[in-house]
């Protein structure tokens, strides 16, 4: 038994770093980048926020879609988790990710709707978290065309004004969504795009902003 313990200690020194050297690591705060000046805003207005909890980047709103990209190498595939919060106001909190970003016109995004967590109609509780490829996939299209296949409702959601966090799971072809700490994805979709890399950006949504405090972005090879 002793010998077999022993061998499987071994194994796992041996195997740990060979995994380790597949795989990059990076915890930013986002207020720390903005006062490096290190943001490109892209249609959005942007500020800190000082809290008892840290200081965060707050998105003010506007029309149209706004992108604020972040000075990361490349994202091919890996996971991107952001803490951030959105507001419980009726068409007025689309906040997310944007990653693949070949430019401004050119990226993936996955949003949440906040305002439809906790929503009586079971219609649009559906439309909580959603997937879009831009330009050819907008959320219209995608609603239109192929309904509550690119959109979820999310299961045991958080409070739609209260921070929370959403992790991308994402290959060369799919990606998988996680709110909080749920064992199991709340959207699953298969990409629109042959995109395997690009930048990664804070996406919100037209008429909206959003506060984020924490990105976390690991790269796998």
């Amino acid at each position: 038994m002793k010998k077999r313990i022993k061998f499987t200690y071994l194994f796992i020194l041996i195997l740990l770093p060979l995994f380790l050297l597949g795989q990059h690591q990076q915890v930013i705060q986002l207020a720390s980048l903005y006062k490096k000046g290190k943001l490109k805003s892209v249609n959005r207005e942007i500020k800190i926020v000082s809290s008892y909890s840290g200081d965060y980047v707050k998105i003010l709103e506007s029309t149209n879609e706004g992108i604020i990209w972040l000075p990361f190498r490349s994202f091919k595939k890996g996971t991107i988790e952001i803490e951030m919060r959105g507001k419980d106001v009726l068409q007025r909190s689309f906040i997310g990710i944007a990653f693949h970003g070949l430019d401004d016109m050119n990226y993936d995004a996955v949003y949440c709707r906040p305002f439809n967590f906790f929503a009586k109609d079971s219609v649009r509780r559906i439309h909580a978290v959603q997937y879009i490829s831009h330009p050819s996939f907008t959320w219209e299209k995608l609603r239109n065309e192929r309904n509550a296949i690119f959109e979820k409702e999310i299961i045991n959601p958080p409070r739609p004004d209260e921070w929370f966090t959403m992790k991308l799971v994402i290959d060369n072809t799919n990606v998988e969504v996680y709110i909080n700490d749920a064992v199991q994805p709340s959207l699953i979709i298969q990409k629109l795009n042959n995109r395997t890399s690009g930048k990664v950006g804070l996406f919100t949504a037209d008429r909206s902003g959003g506060d984020f405090k924490i990105i976390r972005i690991n790269y796998r090879k």
